[in-house]
C-alpha cells in the first residue's frame, strides 16, 4: 500500500533504485584505514570498560578537575588509577 501524493505535489510516483556501490580502490581503502601511524586509537590501548556510580557532586568535581588540567575525564581517571595501581607493585602481581 503506497501513500498517494497530494494533487499539487511536484514528485512523480516513479522510484529510482540506487545502484551498487562502485568497486573501491584497495590501495585507497588501505590508506584511509591506515590514518596517522603515530596516533594510537583509544581501542588500541584500552579494551576493558569500567563503570561505577558516583554522586552528581563528585562527577562535577571530577569534570572541573579534568577541565582545569586540560584533559578528558577518562584521561584524568586513567592517570589516577595508574598511579594508585602501578604494574610493578607486589600486590598487583599474580
Amino acid at each position: 500500500m503506497t501513500a498517494q501524493q497530494p494533487p499539487n505535489s511536484k514528485r512523480t510516483g516513479k522510484r529510482v533504485g540506487i545502484g551498487a556501490r562502485p568497486p573501491a580502490n584497495p590501495h585507497a581503502e588501505a590508506w584511509i584505514r591506515q590514518g596517522d601511524a603515530d596516533v594510537l586509537n583509544k581501542g588500541d590501548l584500552y579494551t576493558a570498560r569500567l563503570t561505577l556510580d558516583v554522586t552528581p557532586a563528585l562527577r562535577a568535581r571530577i569534570k572541573i578537575a579534568a577541565f582545569g588540567q586540560g584533559v578528558t575525564v577518562a584521561e584524568l581517571l586513567r592517570g589516577l588509577l595508574e598511579r594508585e595501581f602501578p604494574d610493578k607493585r607486589p600486590e598487583n602481581l599474580p
